[in-house]
């Protein structure tokens, strides 16, 4: 796979295949046809028709609406169709910046289809032959992209944690970074994007990606030049290794193959163009930096 191959990866969706997943007025996520229907056996919780699954008014403020989908989703994974309970809650929100209409479990959020939110860290090093980007390797017994390549930290945002209070956790977690380091990491933007996921399309598989549905992500960038002398070591066990390349390596390996768990290649693209090592001559250039932003 391309530079350009991994960003249209995860911008394909057929929007037909789903409803539209409502809180009052709020368009709040995006449910399968399958799953819609499956919704309508939760008559006390949902109002489903062919264009929507709407949330009953009578859950009116966002605890009552946590405490009945959270029923619902439970009822979702005794019947197989939601993978196990997960211990985070992902905000559900209309619009990034937006109120919190209510918290739904992480391992439902594709399934509903809500903007959920993660932070990516590049961890660099600059050498006399250039940066080098530490990378780290996923454990062989992780969910998603089981031993895969990985930026040096990421995680996802959830339990009421911003960008930056969820990076300096993470950064403590995956790689051993005390917070005063942490927190020396610069906010250099954001990725976008939609992607429907699941063994029912081409896009995806769940062994890769995580969930079924639609994952419309957003993903707030950091980068942070590191000392010499610093090597992250994973404190809970999800990254099994670390290594310091090249950054001619990296990009090497994002532009021939698909070793990275998918979104890390959109983190290191977003980074080679910020750095100047894709440049406006790449034949690509354009629609790189579009396909970052959908």
């Amino acid at each position: 796979m391309s530079f350009l191959d991994h960003i249209k990866r995860v911008n394909r969706h057929d929007l037909s295949g789903f409803r539209r997943f409502m809180i009052g007025d709020a368009h709040a996520g995006y449910l399968r046809h399958a799953l819609a229907e499956r919704l309508k056996a939760q008559a006390d919780v949902f109002a489903v028709d062919a264009h929507t699954v709407r949330l009953l008014p009578a859950f009116s403020d966002p605890d009552a609406r946590t405490e009945a989908v959270d029923r619902a989703v439970r009822k979702l994974v005794e019947e197989g169709a939601v993978a196990k309970i997960r211990f985070e809650q992902y905000p559900v929100l209309e619009r990034p910046g937006g109120p919190a209409l209510m918290w739904l479990n992480r391992a439902a959020a594709a399934h509903f289809g809500i903007l959920s939110f993660g932070v990516h860290l590049n961890g660099y090093v600059r050498k006399p032959d250039g940066i080098h980007l530490w990378i780290g390797r996923r454990a062989r017994d992780k969910s998603v992209a089981p031993g895969k390549l990985d930026n040096m930290v990421a995680g996802g945002m959830g339990d009421g944690y911003g960008p930056v209070e969820t990076l300096v956790k993470e950064c403590g977690e995956e790689a051993g970074l005390p917070e005063a380091l942490a927190r020396k990491a610069h906010p250099v933007g954001a990725i976008t994007y939609m992607m429907e996921v699941g063994s029912g399309t081409a896009h995806g598989s769940a062994a890769d990606i995580g969930q079924d549905g639609l994952r419309r992500d957003v993903l707030y960038c950091f980068d942070l030049e590191l000392p010499a002398d610093f090597t992250p070591v994973c404190q809970d066990g999800e990254i099994e290794e670390f290594r310091l390349l090249p950054i001619a390596e990296v990009m090497r390996i994002v532009d021939s193959g698909d070793d990275f768990k998918f979104n890390c290649h959109l983190v290191i693209i977003d980074f080679l163009i910020r750095h100047g090592l894709i440049g406006p001559d790449h034949p690509d250039y354009l629609d790189l930096i579009s396909g970052l932003h959908r």
